[in-house]
């Protein structure tokens, strides 16, 4: 696996991820607001559960690129690059909505507790937190220390597909945001 493939091809995921989540903030009050008919989030709260998620993820990301760096230097770099590689099939479900149960945390659910502009600054700064660990690890020091991530089974998981992980959910809320909209249609 060229990890530095996988590297440019996670930037490139979480650009247009967040760049998607972005043009949400943009809707109308109704569009924002509206109450799906299944009893689901309103794109407003959705938003505010990505920010969470990513908060909580991002938090794991940084303890791990953290190890990853230590690690460096007792590990061989060489032979973990040599032996990895990357089951993209495994990580695509978390991208789509629906695709599989997914019981969140309590602390994930939005709360109301913050206005559109601070979820739209802090996602912005989010996305910035996500490329400067992929900046830091950009040798491939992040197959250096593998997370448990339990949704959807998928196990230890290097810190890369960690940011990879975080851009696919957003993604998946993209869909269900989508979904709002057309029963408004």
């Amino acid at each position: 696996m060229d990890i530095f493939r996988l590297i440019q091809d996670i930037k490139k995921h979480l650009k247009l991820s967040f760049d998607e989540v972005e043009r949400w903030f943009d809707k109308d009050k109704a569009t924002l607001n509206y109450p799906p008919s299944n009893g689901g989030w309103t794109v407003q709260q959705i938003l505010e559960h990505i920010y969470l998620t990513n908060f909580y993820l991002l938090i794991l990301i940084e303890k791990g690129s953290k190890k990853a760096m230590r690690n460096y230097l007792n590990l061989d770099l060489n032979l973990e690059m040599q032996h990895y590689s990357f089951d993209k099939e495994k990580f695509d479900k978390v991208g789509e909505y629906g695709a599989f149960e997914w019981i969140r945390p309590e602390h994930m659910e939005p709360k109301g507790e913050l206005n559109l502009n601070e979820i739209r600054s802090l996602i912005s700064q989010q996305y910035h937190q996500c490329l400067n660990y992929l900046d830091l690890m950009k040798n491939g020091e992040g197959l250096l220390c593998k997370t448990t991530m339990t949704v959807n089974e998928l196990g230890k998981i290097n810190v890369y597909e960690y940011i990879y992980f975080l851009s696919l959910h957003a993604q998946r809320h993209v869909i269900q945001m989508k979904n709002n909209e057309l029963e408004i249609s």
